[in-house]
C-alpha cells in the first residue's frame, strides 16, 4: 500500500511539472516567448567591415537560444558607426566600430534588449 501511495505522488507530481511547462509555452513565456518568430536581421549601415578599424570582442550573458543571439546583434547594429556578429556557441559577440569603442554605449544598448555584455578583450 506504502508503494502505491508513492507511486501515485511521484506521478502526479510529473503531471503537476507537465501541465505548467504547457501552460508556460502556451502563454509564450518559454526561452524568448516560446512560439515567437525569429527577428529579422538588422544590417549596418556600412556593410563593409574594413571601413570599421576598431575591433572587441565581449562576453553576453543570458543568451539561450538563435533568438537571443540576433537580439544582441540587432541591438548592437543598431547603434550609429556598429558592425557586430554574436555567436551563440561560445556567448559572444564580435564589435566593430567606426570610432574608439564607447562600451557603456554598447552595454546600455544591449541591456536594453535583455542580455549582459561584460570582459571586453581587443581583438
Amino acid at each position: 500500500m506504502g508503494n502505491v501511495i508513492v507511486i501515485l505522488l511521484i506521478a502526479g507530481l510529473a503531471a503537476f511539472a507537465l501541465a505548467a511547462a504547457v501552460r508556460r509555452n502556451r502563454n509564450g513565456q518559454g526561452c524568448c516567448g516560446g512560439q515567437e518568430r525569429m527577428p529579422d536581421k538588422v544590417r549596418p549601415a556600412d556593410p563593409n567591415r574594413a571601413h570599421y578599424p576598431y575591433h572587441t570582442h565581449a562576453k553576453v550573458d543570458g543568451m539561450t537560444c538563435d533568438r537571443c543571439a540576433r537580439r544582441v546583434e540587432n541591438a548592437l547594429n543598431c547603434l550609429d558607426g556598429v558592425y557586430a556578429a554574436v555567436d551563440i556557441g561560445t556567448c559572444t559577440a564580435s564589435i566593430r566600430t567606426k570610432q574608439p569603442l564607447d562600451e557603456a554605449e554598447l552595454r546600455t544598448a544591449v541591456q536594453e534588449a535583455g542580455y549582459v555584455l561584460h570582459d571586453f578583450q581587443p581583438a
